[in-house]
């Protein structure tokens, strides 16, 4: 963020007030000293102590430890909390404000002494309660099978509560609501609170919930920041004295997210034009009036561009003209009118209900403080909407908690386009997905900076989120979608319109997520939960849209992909047919700028509107379905009005087309669609059909119904003038057969049978490549002139053996290897694997940087042969560095919570140190880094901000200490204010500590991305 001009106010202001101290966060500018993370609960914390009794009322236990009281609460068989008064006397500070749901229908628990513990009894489960001392462990009914189990007692300090958890030895934990480039935790502590930090690392909407695939869920019932940390014990803690959790049991993650997202409240069901395009800006200064907005209306017409909603005010100080016309004006074109607010929204009813507004974007500057007052802001504009029309809510905000999910989108807040930013967001939106926010986005290549580049690569993915947005007025050039001219401007329409065309399959899924929580945009690990692939780094820059497809964005300046991670299953490649079986690594798959990696499941039944830039623009007819014939598969399209609230009262319609086909090879294709039950405003009587069915064999011919034969055309130009029958285009993506129906009646089934075709791609098994893939592992940090251990392993994921299987390992020029272990391997059994171990070295005065290894594999099987490459980018290491991770840092002046001084030596370049954006902490301020131990050092490196300019250090002197009170000045000096690495040699000299102080810099403030200081010599 920073100091950053719109429209002519300074962003400056709302950040001030953000952080004037409010709200659960407080506000610190002296010199603080970071320590390192670590999951153990504090020495000095009280432990629950032994059981002094035990009662029972219904569901409820009661337990005694002394003075402290705890309850178990159960709600329903698989649903529970644990709630601990250190006093004996219960609060409950959030009350009705984060859990909406308590009574669940009947349940049956029962419990029994046995001698150790008490064992609380429900048809899923088991819950110990251990006696000395009191100790929790959750087990399934067997009360043999562990699921979770306390390492201590429940534990406080005078304002801190922890909970402790042993983990297992492949447990991974999921969730604590938007955590910004991640989305799976172990080994990571994360922060639950209000952080403010937009940036990689940072948590806009961070929510006290995480569940783990040892089939559990925790929940904290409390709007106290906290964090959670999944080292060796699982250790979460909130600043309050109290404790109070809901435990969600499975097993699977998707039954944990309903029993969250139930108790919490089910994610909104946007409109349909809230899953379109949506366009912001300010258009009522610097000569501009609100009216103008209709000029960017027109763009999107005159681009032939989807768009379904506009904020006319997106602006500090913006305000409004004429929003009665203008909102008509642009209803006109088929858009629905939004605004945007810094303060609140106090004229809601003469907004909604005379002006016609049906969107409510919520800025930082007055939902900033988080926790309860953004809870309320969100739920107040969005039953400000709900109240004042016959529309759904439909709200954006930033600062979310657990619950927001019910009233609105959350978005990732002000970013900066960039290949990084790219990069970022991927893991960062299945996180959230994980988290029960269903609906989560970002600005299409940020409001700042950005390139027609990584607007398109932004765009591209983005199109496959169910919420889309961009934002301008901030960067030097508008984000329309035709700003960047040509080739950019036909490669986003592109996008945009294919993502109009799949807007039933996407609302579909969003009628999902609001019944069960589940979102449309899927971390791998959601539907392939068994896949050790779907837990780690692999996965994390790929995702599923549903089940149906994967979505592999491309996020550097590249025109190859690697790293491409299909699961188990037959996939397609949407635009070349290419048919893969999974699971197995793709790399270096062409990805040209107009290509963005999108694979599609085998079985799929994807639903299509004709072309279209509104889903007002014109009736939903024919509807298309996009079928990939593999087996027995079914989907059930969801519709209703896609406006108003009816369908609460039970106005939609469910409609289920199942194919069923061979799993491979040839034979007939049956498409049976069901009859569309249910009614709605709009419903049509009656509709066309098209199939559009992808087969590599022409079928010999079509029929519908029972014996009724479908006319072949020889052109497509034929078929598409035709009322009904079927084309064979072979050259169509490996091959399509087209059908089509006439109109028929929406009430009434039927069915279309390809006879004599075949599944997708209907090659038997040994004609596709078979699922194998590579890994390679590091030991450890690379140094230059120093053997290192790479370990390469070859993955037979088939149902067959392969053969005379060969590993060998391509290095950088100048690299030797100077061993091998066992290169070739003559069987390899089905769902076994091979290893060969390479020492490498890489050579003296190797620069410090990525470098890549490559496993190069060779294969046979059923007497072809096959081969793959698998790259592995590793870093060297300067060996003169001093490793960060043996650093603690301090500052004179820190923006706490979102820019720390620990950021300056965290590894990331992306993070950084900012002095206070109050500006209350003039200038000269200091940031300065223990190494705690003494070194000889001589060089000292300071990384200005990567995005942005506020606070370039310009003026510095450099200190140096044995102690840490008695400085000398080592050197100082004036640089240019740029983005580029400085460098500052010295004479060599014993030192602990070094102190960086910073004399000037852009705006009067401080700030660094990364720090280092290097030894003068390796002894």
């Amino acid at each position: 963020m920073g100091l950053t001009m719109k429209k002519g106010f300074m962003f400056l202001v709302i950040c001030t007030l953000i952080f004037s101290g409010f709200g659960p966060s407080t506000f610190h500018t002296e010199a603080k000293t970071t320590s390192k993370k670590t999951s153990s609960v504090p020495e000095n914390s009280e432990v629950i102590g032994d059981i002094t009794d035990f009662s029972v009322e219904g569901n409820t236990y009661t337990i005694s430890a002394g003075e402290a009281k705890v309850r178990v609460i159960f709600y329903k068989d698989d649903l529970f909390r644990i709630w601990l008064a250190q006093d004996g006397k219960f609060t409950d500070p959030a009350g009705d404000s984060i859990v909406v749901k308590k009574e669940f229908g009947k349940v049956t628990t029962k419990w029994t002494d046995e001698g150790d513990y008490y064992a609380i009894k429900s048809k899923d489960v088991v819950l110990r309660v251990y006696k000395k001392p009191l100790k929790f462990a959750l087990y399934e009914a067997d009360n043999q099978t562990l699921v979770w189990e306390e390492s201590q007692g429940l534990s406080w300090t005078e304002n801190q509560t922890y909970q402790s958890l042993k983990q297992g030895e492949e447990e991974q934990y999921f969730g604590g609501g938007m955590q910004n480039g991640r989305f799976s935790h172990r080994g990571e502590t994360i922060s639950i609170s209000a952080n403010y930090n937009w940036n990689d690392g940072g948590n806009p909407n961070a929510a006290p919930f995480y569940m783990s695939n040892a089939g559990y869920g925790v929940f904290r019932n409390t709007f106290a920041p906290g964090s959670y940390s999944f080292l060796n014990t699982v250790t979460s803690t909130h600043n309050e004295n109290r404790f109070d959790a809901f435990y969600f049991h499975g097993p699977n993650l998707k039954q944990i997210i309903n029993g969250y997202t139930e108790l919490t409240g089910r994610p909104i069901m946007p409109p349909v034009y809230g899953l379109e395009m949506g366009d912001a800006d300010c258009y009522n200064k610097d000569g501009q009036i609100t009216l103008d907005a209709l000029k960017v209306a027109d763009g999107y017409i005159e681009n032939d561009m989807p768009v379904g909603w506009m904020l006319v005010n997106d602006g500090y100080g913006c305000g409004y003209t004429g929003l009665k016309d203008v909102s008509k004006e642009l209803m006109d074109r088929n858009i629905t009118l939004g605004l945007w607010t810094e303060d609140g929204v106090a004229n809601q009813e003469w907004e909604v209900g005379e002006a016609g507004v049906r969107v409510r974007k919520l800025d930082v500057a007055w939902v900033g403080p988080g926790y309860k007052f953004a809870l309320d802001a969100a739920k107040e504009a969005f039953e400000g909407i709900e109240k004042y029309s016959s529309a759904r809510g439909f709200v954006w905000m930033v600062e979310g908690w657990a619950g927001a999910q019910r009233h609105a989108v959350m978005w990732t807040g002000d970013q900066s386009g960039s290949w990084e930013n790219i990069r970022f967001h991927i893991p960062t939106i299945m996180g959230s997905g994980l988290s029960g926010q269903a609906f989560t986005t970002g600005d299409i290549d940020g409001i700042f900076g950005g390139s027609a580049k990584t607007y398109v690569r932004d765009l591209q993915w983005k199109a496959f989120l169910p919420i889309i947005m961009s934002m301008s007025g901030w960067a030097a050039k508008d984000k329309q979608p035709w700003v960047y001219g040509e080739p950019y401007t036909s490669i986003n329409r592109k996008y945009l319109k294919l993502r109009e065309q799949l807007l039933p399959y996407i609302y579909t899924l969003s009628a999902e997520a609001h019944k069960t929580g589940v979102p449309p945009v899927r971390a791998t690990v959601l539907e392939y939960p068994n896949d050790p692939k779907t837990w780690d780094e692999t996965t994390k820059y790929q995702f599923l849209l549903g089940e149906s497809f994967l979505v592999a964005p491309v996020y550097k300046d590249e025109e190859e992909r690697d790293g491409i991670y299909l699961p188990k299953g037959t996939w397609v490649d949407y635009w070349t047919g290419d048919v893969y079986k999974g699971p197995r690594i793709i790399n270096d798959y062409p990805a040209p700028l107009d290509t963005l990696p999108l694979f599609v499941k085998a079985g799929a039944n994807i639903p299509m509107w004709p072309e279209m830039n509104s889903f007002r623009e014109k009736e939903k007819n024919p509807l298309t379905f996009d079928i990939y014939p593999n087996g027995t598969s079914e989907f059930t399209l969801y519709e209703d009005d896609g406006v108003t609230r009816e369908y609460k009262d039970g106005a939609y319609a469910t409609q289920t087309i199942k194919t069923t086909a061979p799993e491979n090879g040839r034979g007939n294709v049956s498409i049976a669609v069901g009859p569309s039950v249910g009614d709605y405003d709009g419903k049509l009587e009656n509709r066309e059909y098209i199939f559009s069915v992808h087969t590599s064999k022409k079928p010999a011919n079509v029929g519908i119904g029972k014996g009724k034969k479908l006319k072949q055309y020889p052109s497509i130009e034929e078929w598409e003038q035709a009322k009904e029958g079927w084309y064979y285009d072979k050259e169509d993506r490996n091959g399509i057969a087209y059908v089509k129906t006439s109109s028929l009646p929406t009430e009434e089934g039927f069915t279309v049978t390809l006879y004599g075709t075949g599944s997708v791609g209907h090659n038997p098994p040994n004609k596709l490549d078979p699922p194998v893939y590579g890994e390679v592992e590091v030991d450890g940090d690379v140094y230059p002139d120093t053997q290192t251990k790479v370990k390469t392993t070859f993955v037979n994921a088939d149902s067959s053996a392969v053969k005379n299987v060969n590993l060998s390992l391509n290095i950088p020029e100048g690299w030797e290897i100077l061993d091998t272990t066992n290169e070739s391997h003559s069987k390899v059994a089905a769902g076994e694997s091979a290893t060969t171990t390479f020492i490498v070295q890489a050579p003296e005065g190797t620069k410090e940087g990525n470098y890549e290894l490559s496993l190069k594999a060779t294969y046979e099987q059923r007497g072809e042969h096959y081969s793959f490459t698998q790259p592995k980018e590793v870093f060297v290491v300067d060996p003169y560095k001093i490793p960060q991770s043996e650093m603690t840092a301090s500052a004179t002046s820190e923006q706490s919570g979102s820019d720390p001084a620990r950021n300056a030596i965290d590894g990331n370049v992306n993070s950084m140190w900012h002095t206070a954006w109050s500006g209350a902490d003039k200038l000269p301020q200091s940031i300065t880094i223990n190494l705690n131990d003494t070194y000889n050092i001589n060089k000292f490196t300071y990384l200005p901000r990567q995005a942005g300019s506020n606070g370039f250090i310009t003026q510095y002197k450099l200190y140096v200490s044995e102690d840490g009170l008695e400085y000398t000045e080592v050197s100082s000096d004036k640089w240019t204010a740029d983005k580029l690495e400085k460098t500052i040699n010295f004479d060599s000299v014993n030192a602990q500590y070094v102190k960086f102080e910073a004399i000037e810099g852009n705006g009067g403030f401080a700030s660094a991305a990364e720090l280092n200081v290097f030894k003068s010599s390796l002894e």
